[in-house]
C-alpha cells in the first residue's frame, strides 16, 4: 500500500464512531460474513443519486480497507440513479489522504484511476448508473449512501441485498470557505466506518 495512505489509514481509529452507527454497520458486516461463509465473492455496489461524491468515497475506501485487511474476494463498485460526473473535489480529497490520482479521460464525465498500491489495479472512478455495464448485473449487495436514493429507488435490480448506510452530502459546503474541511471530514468518516467494517471480517485462506 502507498506509504502516505497507509499512515493515514493507521491514524484512523474508532473512538469517534458512535454506538448507533456501529449498529447500522452491523448489518453490512453480517452480510459480508454470510457471503464469505458461503464461499461466494463479495460484490459491493455503493449507490447514491448522482454517483458524484459519497458513493465514490465509499467505493474507494471500502476497496482500500478490504485490501488493507487482506480480503481479496471483495470487489467494490459505485453507481447512481442517474449519471453526472465525479466531482473534482472528491479526487482532490482522496489525493490529500495519500491516493495517487490520474485522470485518464477528459470528457464531460472524466474517468479517474485511483491507486492505493503501486502494484495493484486502481479503482476506476467515473459517474454511471448503478446498472451500467461496468458494474455487476446481479448477485451484489447494494449499499445506499444517500437518503434520496434510498427513498426514491426502492428496487435495485440485480441486488441480492439492499442496505442503507447514508451520509450527509458534503455538497452543502460547495462555494464556501469550509469546503475543504467538510469534504475531508466526510471522507474520514467514511474511511473510519469502512475500516471498522472490514476490521470485523475474519480472514480465511480461502477468502
Amino acid at each position: 500500500m502507498l506509504l502516505k495512505l497507509q499512515k493515514y489509514i493507521e491514524s484512523v481509529g474508532f473512538s469517534e464512531l458512535p454506538e448507533n452507527r456501529k449498529a447500522i454497520l452491523q448489518e453490512f458486516i453480517d452480510s459480508i460474513q454470510q457471503e464469505k461463509k458461503a464461499g461466494e465473492p463479495v460484490n459491493l455496489n455503493f449507490i447514491c443519486t448522482h454517483n458524484s461524491r459519497r458513493s465514490h468515497l465509499a467505493q474507494v475506501w471500502a476497496q482500500t480497507m478490504a485490501r488493507f485487511y487482506g480480503l481479496e474476494a471483495v470487489s467494490c463498485y459505485s453507481g447512481g440513479t442517474e449519471a453526472t460526473a465525479l466531482f473534482p473535489k472528491i479526487a482532490e480529497t482522496l489525493e490529500n489522504s495519500g491516493f495517487e490520482i490520474s485522470k485518464i479521460s477528459e470528457e464531460e464525465n472524466p474517468v479517474y484511476a485511483i491507486k492505493f498500491d503501486e502494484n495493484r489495479q486502481p479503482v476506476i472512478g467515473f459517474s454511471k448508473k448503478y446498472n451500467h455495464p461496468f458494474n455487476p448485473k446481479s448477485d451484489f449487495i447494494a449499499i445506499m449512501t444517500c437518503s434520496h436514493a434510498d427513498e426514491n429507488c426502492p428496487l435495485v435490480l440485480g441486488a441480492k441485498q439492499r442496505i442503507p448506510i447514508t451520509y450527509q452530502d458534503p455538497k452543502i459546503s460547495d462555494g464556501t470557505s469550509e469546503q475543504g474541511k467538510i469534504y475531508a471530514e466526510r471522507s474520514r468518516q467514511i474511511a473510519m466506518e469502512m475500516k471498522y467494517v472490514f476490521s470485523k471480517i475474519f480472514v480465511a485462506d480461502s477468502f
